[in-house]
């Protein structure tokens, strides 16, 4: 089995806020930008993998400040932690101002899966840490991925 660092699958988009891409209240709309962060989770993904793959969950989709028209938001994408077939991806959004200096607005954490060509699991690709951030990002994946699994045990609340 191969192994690939996290560089191998860092991914950044830029997008510029439109007026087609704001709410009722003039800001970002919430799920367009969710849309862009799944994007640029599945891109990195896919590069780790080197297959399709498909969003299986989101952790911690959270929204610390909004975006206005015509704002830069920048969206940085980084595997953090894999297992067998899935992989975790870290999804940091920021509002880049004319000085290039940004603001960090969003942070999410999705599970991806990597799949064959019939959409059954397949195994990736091991992960080669090289920091001391990436140490610390997998060994915070890892608590993550024990508390999704205790999760999975609870019975969910219906509406």
């Amino acid at each position: 089995m191969i192994s690939k660092t996290v560089d191998d699958s860092r991914v950044e988009t830029v997008h510029v806020v439109r007026p087609n891409h704001l709410n009722g209240a003039n800001r970002l709309f919430g799920g367009i930008l969710m849309q862009w962060i799944d994007e640029v989770a599945g891109i990195v993904a896919k590069r780790h993998s080197m297959c399709n793959v498909t969003t299986a969950s989101v952790d911690n989709l959270t929204f610390l400040h909004g975006a206005y028209q015509n704002d830069m938001v920048v969206i940085k994408g980084k595997i953090t932690w894999v297992g067998s077939t899935s992989m975790e991806v870290c999804v940091d959004t920021y509002v880049e101002n004319v000085d290039r200096q940004r603001e960090w607005i969003n942070n999410a954490h999705f599970i991806m899966v990597a799949l064959d060509e019939n959409d059954k699991p397949v195994q990736v690709p091991k992960l080669t840490l090289q920091t001391e951030d990436e140490h610390l990002a997998w060994e915070r994946g890892e608590e993550r991925r024990r508390i999704r699994n205790q999760r999975k045990k609870e019975k969910p609340d219906k509406v």
